[in-house]
């Protein structure tokens, strides 16, 4: 539940300034509520403060029958004590644990055993001497495997699953702790409950696991670079603020002491109703809403809250350094201390990371990327409530120092503060946010993370300023950048270099002995029982009638596959051509060529600007069978756009000097990509599904991307639209206009090329265990089992998808419950029988554990166990069924999604909703047939065992004990 940035965008800034007239705060009352609205808001926001201090912000959006939910808690890592951080999350993963009603069978005999583990862990806490403290915690051990017998594992997540949730996740950070849930909007009162019943009283079981499994986390942060980099940049950037001097996640000897008391009394400080907010956005009526969040939660009572006062740091008056080393690639990071929140300064430094860094026409994209000076580079900043971090990044090219990279984002910072460069990009900026928000506040998710973070950062207090900051941001001048450019960016910075090389203080938090618990999974709760014995009324599936949903036509001899957009004036076009990479190995080059690329009329540079000028965007996307042209803005804008990717194609010219930085880069991006663990195993797996013929392998040789020669890549370019494509279109024009006007736009040949055929593999079908293993320097092991399974059969489709579901999806499955929950053996594990995009495709099963490397036997034997004998767990089964019924029952297919949905199922050779077929098989599906299936695809069966790990941490003859062992080196896993 590690925290995932939030929402980047200057909207959720705002400015200092005072709102224009179209943003206003107003109050208005009904159903017996008032509340507070801006004016002009998209998302027709409405901010209730109830009796007792809880903060509702509710956004209706009927579009489809399902709502987004947050519950946001002001107090994160910044409010962890100093003798014992990470706290605040500890706290965050025992709330999925529930009360003394849900999550235990019989809990007056429960809570006696619990008492117990938290007297133990004081005096654990409070004892020095090793043997001692080993001695009380095999007690804690000891007492925890006792209370299991009667706690009830994960029963919160099977509640969310039963009732329909998708996506239960959580996160902490800095200044804030935030619980995310979706559901169907007939299960409101259901979900209501239940999370007030969540919060209400909230009982610390199963706890030890659960540490184990932070301290998975702890582990898996240990061995990434970046996040190893950012602590230590922080640590300088902010020498007295919480935001430098406590992590999110804590110190290993905090980990190791845990308190269940003190964490009783930061949810008694923190968790109050007028330090929270219930935030929903999606398919309900506000006035019935708020009277049904104001009756759940109001024996919520409000407290005083002391919340955390930093002392103002002192100006950074040098330049301070940083080096860290790992395995993983280099890099340069620049941070500069920015501002707080809402406030004119923070807003100038995300509109000046814009004019430096925006994906097109910025001065790092046109003066180091474009230029291909280095191989890639970005700018952003990032909002806190005290403070701001201003971020300059880039990854050096070949045969280029860290320190010279840095030199050249310098250098950008030196052309920003002398003005040269074009006053056009901040109106351009201006107009790309706000067509990107027009787009963003459709989406229910948006919504509820766009007010999540205004809450945390101001209580709310400052939306109407945030909604007017693009019409701020506007009225800013060339001159004000300039001027303040020159006052910020001084030599006032934390440089830090990521250099490739051995971590010698790697560090990580060891494992304690720990006895499998008791999951119980087949027990329910009082409390479930009668919240599921709640009936609902139920939501009927709406399917697509692709005949009916989509308007197809012809422009010359290419297809044409439209949907009206009838919201807005926004259009998405693509030319989709049915070839790619396995067709011509010289694609995928030609099409990052491309960028490089001017024509007779523009340069390079001229291209980027002129689409940032009028909110557009093109690419040249090529998969491994598929490429695609996609073209998207505004309407008004159609035809420039349109015109200026017509004429990019047909009169791109040779550029020698950017093909040969280009082949530079690509066999430098190579380098890296040998650094990286998550690559690493991606190629295993292919390895192992394929063998030494691979779509990871399929690629061009370094000697042959050194030959590459521009009239190969030109010819590709040029000749792109020789070869059978269809044309898609979401966008407000009718069918029929829109024919007429692409006919004028899109030269067609007579008849189209015929594409080469495509490279074609072969799966493996092993007899025995295999063991694929590649050496990295990290401290956990990551095992992925894999093995073929067949040729794709449509009338499978709802036993794969209930299988997955009960099996390895969420952590309310089967392999969640007993890899993590009962053994504590992994921080993240899945399993899931993958179904082929193709209907000329194998399925595969796929299982993954992520576990300390001394833990990696235990964790095999786990999941092995599991492969081979499918538990039973009745209740699990059913919430697992209704669940799947429920996503497709929720489900809404609309826009351009309607068209990769027929895209999608004419791949597996179906003519219609494949979600038809599905949603009926699922309706009769029991146990046993799950049960067959597993039986059938699953047990029993040969596996590839792809294991990346560090020799020095695991044994040769641990893993030949899983199958024959074959070392592979890099070249074999990447095909370079």
């Amino acid at each position: 539940m590690k925290h995932k940035l939030l929402l980047a965008c200057f909207l959720l800034i705002g400015s200092g300034v005072m709102a224009q007239s179209a943003y206003q705060w107003k109050k208005a009352t009904s159903g017996g509520y008032t509340y507070k609205y801006v004016t002009n808001d998209p998302t027709k926001s409405r901010f209730y403060t109830l009796k007792n201090g809880l903060t509702v912000i509710l956004s209706q959006n009927t579009k489809e029958p399902t709502i987004e939910f947050r519950m946001a808690v002001r107090a994160g890592s910044n409010t962890d004590p100093r003798s014992a951080t990470g706290l605040a999350h500890y706290l965050e993963h025992l709330l999925f644990k529930g009360t003394d009603k849900f999550g235990t069978m019989d809990f007056a005999k429960e809570k006696p055993l619990l008492d117990k583990i938290d007297t133990l862990y004081e005096q654990y806490n409070k004892t020095t001497d090793p043997a001692k403290r080993k001695e009380i915690y095999a007690e804690i051990d000891k007492t925890s495997g006792q209370a299991s017998n009667f706690s009830i594992a994960n029963e919160y997540d099977k509640m969310m699953k039963a009732i329909g949730g998708q996506s239960t996740n959580a996160h902490t950070w800095y200044e804030e702790t935030v619980y995310n849930e979706d559901f169907p909007a007939n299960a409101t009162d259901k979900f209501l409950a239940l999370q007030a019943e969540r919060f209400r009283y909230p009982i610390f079981r199963i706890f030890h696991t659960e540490l184990e499994a932070v301290y998975e986390e702890k582990n898996r942060g240990l061995d990434n670079d970046g996040w190893k980099l950012n602590e230590k940049m922080f640590e300088l950037l902010f020498p007295t603020h919480n935001y430098g001097q406590q992590t999110t996640i804590g110190t290993i000897e905090h980990l190791k002491n845990p308190s269940l008391v003190e964490i009783r009394n930061y949810y008694n400080k923190y968790y109050v109703p007028n330090n929270m907010a219930v935030i929903l956005a999606g398919d309900f009526n506000a006035d019935e809403m708020i009277k049904k969040v104001d009756q759940s939660f109001a024996f919520m009572k409000a407290k005083p809250v002391d919340l955390y006062k930093p002392v103002p740091e002192k100006p950074l008056t040098s330049i301070q350094k940083v080096d860290v080393y790992g395995p993983s690639a280099e890099s340069v990071e620049l941070n500069y201390r920015g501002y707080a929140q809402n406030t004119r300064q923070s807003m100038m430094l995300d509109l000046i990371s814009s004019i430096l860094a925006n994906g097109k026409a910025g001065l790092l994209d046109i003066n180091l990327n474009k230029q291909q000076k280095v191989l890639r580079s970005g700018a952003s900043y990032q909002q806190m409530k005290d403070y701001g971090v201003f971020s300059l990044t880039a990854q050096p090219k070949q045969e280029q120092s860290l320190e010279q990279a840095q030199q050249l984002l310098l250098d950008q910072l030196a052309l920003l503060k002398s003005g040269d460069w074009d006053e056009s990009l901040i109106k351009a900026t201006v107009a790309n946010s706000k067509l990107g928000l027009l787009q963003a506040f459709d989406n229910n998710g948006y919504r509820v993370e766009s007010a999540t973070n205004e809450f945390i950062l101001n209580r709310g207090i400052n939306w109407d300023k945030s909604l007017s900051g693009p019409d701020q941001m506007a009225k800013i001048s060339k001159q004000q950048v300039v001027d303040f450019a020159k006052q910020f960016f001084a030599d006032n910075y934390v440089v830090g270099l990521k250099h490739k090389g051995e971590d010698k203080n790697t560090l990580k938090v060891e494992k304690p002995a720990i006895t499998p618990v008791n999951t119980n999974a087949g027990e329910t709760s009082d409390f479930t029982k009668s919240l599921l014995a709640a009936t609902v009324k139920p939501i009927a599936p709406k399917f697509l009638d692709y005949k009916k949903d989509l308007n197809f036509g012809k422009v010359g001899i290419a297809d044409v596959i439209a949907v009206q957009n009838k919201d807005n004036s926004i259009f998405r076009m693509s030319y989709r051509f049915d070839l790619g990479a396995w067709n011509y190995k010289l694609e995928p080059y030609a099409a990052q060529y491309l960028t490089f690329l001017a024509t007779d009329k523009y340069t390079a540079e001229q291209i980027s600007k002129e689409f940032y000028n009028i909110a557009c965007s093109y690419s040249f996307n090529v998969g491994n069978e598929v490429a695609t042209i996609s073209i998207s803005g505004l309407q008004e804008n159609f035809d420039k756009a349109v015109n200026l990717v017509e004429h990019i194609f047909a009169n791109c010219k040779a550029n020698e000097t950017a093909l040969a930085e280009l082949k530079s880069r690509i066999l430098k991006s190579r380098e890296n990509n040998k650094l990286n663990k998550g690559a690493i195993l991606n190629g295993l797996m292919s390895y192992a599904q394929y063998g030494p013929s691979n779509p990871s392998n399929y690629t061009l040789s370094n000697d042959e991307v050194k030959a590459i020669t521009s009239d190969q890549l030109l010819y590709i370019l040029h000749n792109i639209n020789n070869y059978k494509h269809t044309i898609t279109y979401y966008g407000p024009q009718t069918l029929t206009d829109f024919t007429t006007g692409i006919a004028k736009l899109h030269k067609l040949p007579a008849e189209f090329t015929p594409v080469a055929p495509a490279k074609e593999f072969t799966y493996t079908n092993n007899a025995s265990n295999q063991v694929y293993f590649a050496d990295y320097d990290m401290v956990q092991s990551e095992i992925r089992w894999v093995r073929n399974g067949g040729a794709y059969d449509p009338t499978l489709a709802s036993k794969v998808t209930l299988f997955n579901s009960y099996f390895g999806g969420g952590m309310g499955s089967v392999v969640f419950q007993t890899i993590r929950e009962s053994k504590a053996l992994a921080y993240s594990t899945f399993a899931v029988y993958s179904s082929p995009d193709k209907k000329e495709k194998d399925y595969a099963m796929i299982a993954y554990v992520g576990s300390q490397a001394d833990k990696m036997n235990d964790a095999v034997a786990g999941m092995n166990e599991l492969l081979n004998e499918l538990p039973r767990a009745d209740k699990s089964f059913d919430a697992s069924k209704d669940n799947a019924l429920n996503a497709i029952e929720t489900s809404r297919i609309t826009k351009d999604d309607i068209i990769g949905s027929y895209f999608a199922d004419q791949k597996l050779g179906i003519d219609h909703d494949s979600r038809i077929d599905e949603y009926n098989g699922l309706k009769t599906l029991t146990f046993d047939d799950i049960q067959a299936f597993h039986k059938a695809n699953v047990a029993g069966k040969p596996y590839n065992y792809c294991i990346v790990a560090s020799e020095k941490k695991v044994k040769l003859e641990d893993m030949q004990k899983f199958g024959t062992v074959q070392k592979l080196t890099l070249e074999q896993i990447f095909g370079y």
